[in-house]
């Protein structure tokens, strides 16, 4: 494998373990407290609103249809659907807009971008839809990083585990706190990219503690636990650049060119990565030390077996 630290190289990275802890501390705390105070820009998908389908007899540019329908006082999120023929607009609730006001506004707009445009649907979504929804978003994020914990503390040690979901709940929390204080729109594909951060920084953690634990066999019994750490640290660096790299260029274009529709997604899973990426060195590792793990607590238990004469006694 391609290898960006010179071998022998030890970073020492738990010398400043105790600052970036605060650092990371802090910035949790200010994401809840945006939370707290400003809330998520709940999409549609949480909060309910009303769905209209458009057919038009010829391909439609999104950024068109998007004017003509604000032009005539609908606002929403418009995509495509099926085909570049047929255009969904979703508006959220608004005073003094039912479903068939928005649907005759919609079909106005459509007909002067298109005179054969016809109505395929319109649907309105209740709030009682949205609220279930959020439950069972939450639901989802508290069940994974329950299971992880048991996984983690099955295979490594329960500080090791302890370690991981603080730094998986951390994620979850500088994500969600990115979305509140920038007021950006939380949908479901911002839901799945939240998931997807999860399981993706949980593969980074695993890496590193497989590597702490075969060290802590191999490497001499009078190294401390902090030197452990940064040397088990420096050689999956390289690995962790590489992972981390390619899987950014991807989402960053995603994020520049994939449009408005996965904005979110995109935006979810960047900062998922950089913020992921950085937890695994510094926030899993930190917290397993704080809980004052030690190497014989990461030694394979030794099994004595008894030795018999080889003679059994027949009654």
């Amino acid at each position: 494998m391609l290898q960006f630290i010179k071998e022998g190289t030890v970073i020492p990275f738990m010398k400043i373990k105790g600052i970036v802890e605060i650092c990371c501390l802090a910035l949790v705390v200010l994401s809840i407290v945006s939370m707290a105070m400003k809330g998520l820009n709940w999409g549609l998908d949480f909060t309910g609103g009303i769905v209209i389908e458009t057919k038009y007899s010829k391909a439609m540019d999104l950024d068109e249809v998007r004017d003509a329908y604000a032009n005539n006082g609908i606002v929403g999120v418009a995509q495509h659907f099926g085909s570049t023929r047929d255009v969904m607009i979703r508006v959220a609730p608004q005073e003094g807009l039912n479903q068939q006001i928005v649907a005759d506004k919609v079909m106005q707009a459509a007909h002067t971008l298109d005179p054969e445009a016809t109505l395929s649907r319109s649907e309105y979504v209740g709030p009682s839809v949205g609220e279930e929804l959020v439950q069972s978003g939450i639901l989802a994020i508290v069940v994974s990083l329950i299971a992880i914990l048991a996984y983690i503390a099955f295979r490594f040690e329960w500080r090791m585990a302890t370690g991981a979901v603080i730094s998986l709940a951390y994620d979850v929390i500088i994500v969600m706190g990115v979305f509140s204080f920038w007021q950006i729109e939380y949908d479901l594909t911002v839901l799945a990219a939240v998931l997807t951060v999860v399981g993706y920084s949980l593969n980074d953690k695993i890496v590193v503690f497989d590597r702490i634990r075969e060290n802590a066999s191999r490497l001499p019994r009078d190294m401390t636990m902090d030197h452990l750490f940064d040397v088990s640290i420096t050689q999956t660096l390289s690995r962790t650049i590489i992972t981390s790299g390619t899987t950014l260029i991807t989402v960053i274009s995603l994020l520049l060119f994939g449009g408005t529709l996965i904005h979110g997604f995109a935006l979810a899973l960047t900062v998922g990565i950089v913020f992921g990426t950085f937890s695994s060195i510094y926030v899993a590792s930190t917290w397993a030390l704080l809980l004052k793990i030690e190497r014989r607590n990461l030694l394979p238990m030794k099994i004595e077996k008894k030795e018999t004469d080889g003679m059994e006694s027949l009654d």
